[in-house]
């Protein structure tokens, strides 16, 4: 792992944390060529859901926001098992589900929690093409989930 990735991380609060191990039939991250595909990363931390529950009903925007955070680490957790932090060139896209009650409609904040990591993580380099989109449930009762395409150098 990248010693000024790491360091960016910090200067915002945030730690990169251990790979997350999926949870069904599928590996957290593959990589082709000079892309690495990450599968949806849910806000887990030490094997804990952060969060239960749909945002705008039993989770809080704050919340959510903290939510997407967590499993955009996870996502760059997942990267690591399969190239190295400091090879990534470019973060290409960020998709962000949310587990939302009806009527909601603030996606965009909870997933501007993911795209702030990828930007305090990556500089410039982080900036990236997103879809925010909402959900009637989503894994485990998670209120947020998030999935990543980066390209490697």
């Amino acid at each position: 792992m990248s010693q000024v990735i790491t360091t960016r991380l910090a200067e915002k609060g945030l730690t990169l944390p251990s790979p997350a191990a999926a949870v069904a039939n599928y590996v957290s991250a593959v990589r082709s060529g000079t892309h690495v595909w990450v599968s949806g990363q849910l806000p887990m931390r030490d094997g804990e859901l952060l969060s239960l529950g749909a945002v705008g009903a039993e989770v809080s925007v704050a919340d959510a926001v903290r939510c997407a955070e967590l499993c955009a680490l996870n996502a760059l957790a997942a990267v690591g098992t399969v190239a190295e932090l400091s090879s990534v060139v470019r973060v290409v896209r960020v998709g962000v589900f949310v587990s939302s009650r009806p009527g909601f409609d603030q996606h965009a904040i909870v997933a501007n929690g993911a795209s702030d990591v990828m930007i305090a993580a990556f500089g410039d380099a982080g900036r990236h093409a997103r879809a925010a989109t909402g959900a009637s449930s989503l894994p485990l009762g998670a209120p947020v989930e998030v999935e990543l395409l980066v390209e490697v150098g």
